[in-house]
């Protein structure tokens, strides 16, 4: 599989286990919070780390990592995504899946197979504001809900997750989010951070206080809400 980059440690990317984290190239979405531009708008054009210098890694760190974060851009596009994993859990990890959620297949493909313990699914906006959000102007949300139903509807661990933004979210799409993921076992609120990476500039984190108010909407229909970033 193509590995765009790795970060050899992490403490926040796998909640519950040390771990490490990789980079797939490409996205079907072009987010304008997102800090990997390069990795979705330029991954052509970057070096690739060799996937045996990576195994080779986490067969040495494996005692003191527990986990592995697969995130990208959207890994799912990639189709050795589920070669990578099997050789990542015969090694003995956990492996968690970052997802925008447009390939329900592949999901169940993973999970089918055993391959992955966790998946973090991206919910960028309300339904009718998605097309806003990623880039995409009139976006069919028909692969995004299916998605959400299916890990609605199983057992399989997972949280959804959406990132803050000012010039997007409203107490009112909060509200709408809520409902449509309503009955689900984690959401997560993040703050964004601006960074030189990021597709948009001069977007904007949402507050302390209304990232507060956000979360206690959630809750009325979320079994578990938190906010990721905030300093509470």
């Amino acid at each position: 599989m193509e590995i765009f980059g790795m970060e050899k440690l992490s403490l926040v990317d796998y909640d519950g286990y040390v771990s490490a984290t990789v980079f797939t190239g490409s996205c079907n979405f072009r987010c304008g919070f997102c800090h990997n531009s390069p990795l979705v708008l330029d991954y052509n054009n970057l070096q690739t780390l060799p996937e045996d210098e990576v195994l080779s890694y986490l067969k040495k760190r494996k005692g003191i990592l527990e986990g592995l974060c697969i995130t990208g851009g959207e890994p799912t596009l990639s189709r050795d995504l589920p070669e990578f994993c099997e050789k990542v859990k015969e090694i003995g990890y956990k492996v968690k899946l970052d997802t925008n959620g447009t390939n329900l297949p592949m999901v169940k493909t993973l999970i089918e197979h055993g391959l992955i313990d966790y998946i973090a699914m991206d919910i960028k906006n309300d339904l009718e504001s998605y097309g806003d959000i990623i880039g995409i102007k009139n976006y069919n949300t028909e692969k995004v809900k299916n998605s959400v139903d299916f890990l609605l509807s199983n057992t399989f661990p997972y949280e959804f997750r959406t990132t803050l933004i000012k010039e997007y979210h409203t107490a009112e799409n909060i509200e709408k989010i809520g409902q449509w993921i309503k009955g689900a076992r984690a959401y997560f609120m993040q703050k964004f951070k601006d960074g030189e990476n990021c597709i948009s500039a001069g977007l904007t984190p949402i507050d302390e206080k209304t990232a507060i108010e956000f979360s206690d909407i959630a809750k009325k229909y979320v079994q578990k809400v938190k906010l990721r970033g905030y300093d509470l």
